[in-house]
């Protein structure tokens, strides 16, 4: 049921781009800052305890309707359930429509746009030269698509029978995550609230990506350059990772250049190089995908998932 349910909230990821603003979610910034606000009063606890305790009462609702459902989960109710959890937990925004969108904005060589859609896959400030933009867009590609997709196929797949629920507990991490980064951005304090609930958040968060991460940054291998990929996994690291999550980031990044193994041309602007490095991103992020899916078909078939 659960392959079904995977393979049917992919076509939807990949086909109903017109509805993706539903998964947004926007609604859920005012509960978790109401979240962050009650937690603010618990000065005396660790961000991390508030964090947790949030990332639990936002799954709860799931939970709740998996275990009112009982043995009728067992049919369709189970599956409408996981269909419906897993379009709101992948994402919020489709990966291979921000890169066609940065593409396009390439083609056409419309320089504002091309900053506006950088920014939206990188999730921060873009460089201002223009190859340090290109490889910051294409390892963003790489950690977006773990953080989008691979991690919540993973947690769905590793609860079984509970997948809706894994799925959404690892997306309202990320949530938390965000909107804890947002908060902190506008505060001038480093050592303030916002920024305790930052860390926090960005903690929490690491833990759970940690295995889909490195199960990611493997398949990169796979589906790519396999010795460049290996040598980039092995290579010393230029900067030690502050935390967990900065860490899988900094992993994914490298294999995931090492596995497109890309040269520079002769006679090739830099747009062109930008088109090419964003198509092929995109192209490794889909064969993997695939893989993925042969796998899990695989092990449902042998009767090693639920």
């Amino acid at each position: 049921m659960n392959l079904i349910a995977l393979l049917i909230g992919l076509i939807i990821e990949r086909l109903a781009t017109q509805i993706f603003h539903w998964r947004r979610m926007r609604w859920m910034d005012r509960i978790i800052d109401a979240g962050f606000h009650y937690a603010a009063r618990m000065a005396t606890w660790p961000a991390l305890i508030p964090v947790i305790l949030l990332a639990l009462l936002l799954a709860l609702p799931v939970f709740v309707v998996i275990f009112a459902l009982g043995d009728a989960l067992l049919g369709f109710p189970y599956l409408f359930l996981a269909i419906v959890v897993l379009f709101f937990s992948l994402g919020p925004k489709d990966i291979g429509e921000d890169v066609d969108e940065y593409c396009k904005a390439l083609r056409e060589d419309d320089e504002e746009r091309i900053q506006q859609t950088a920014k939206a896959l990188v999730e921060a400030e873009v460089k201002s030269d223009p190859r340090e933009q290109i490889q910051q867009v294409e390892s963003a590609v790489f950690v977006q698509a773990n953080n989008r997709l691979f991690a919540v196929i993973f947690w769905f797949v590793a609860f079984g029978p509970l997948g809706p629920l894994g799925a959404w507990a690892y997306r309202v991490t990320d949530l938390i995550r965000r909107r804890a980064v947002f908060n902190a951005s506008r505060e001038d304090n480093e050592a303030g609230t916002a920024a305790r609930f930052r860390d926090a958040a960005t903690m929490l968060h690491g833990w759970l990506v940690w295995i889909p991460a490195r199960l990611t940054a493997f398949g990169y291998a796979i589906a790519g350059h396999f010795d460049g990929a290996l040598a980039a996994w092995r290579a010393p690291r230029d900067h030690v990772a502050s935390t967990p999550s900065q860490a899988s980031e900094m992993l994914l990044a490298r294999v995931g250049a090492g596995a497109l193994a890309l040269h520079d041309e002769e006679d090739e602007s830099i747009h062109e190089r930008g088109l090419r490095g964003g198509s092929a991103a995109n192209g490794l992020v889909f064969r993997l995908l695939l893989i993925w899916a042969v796998i899990i078909a695989a092990m449902t078939l042998y009767g090693w998932t639920v």
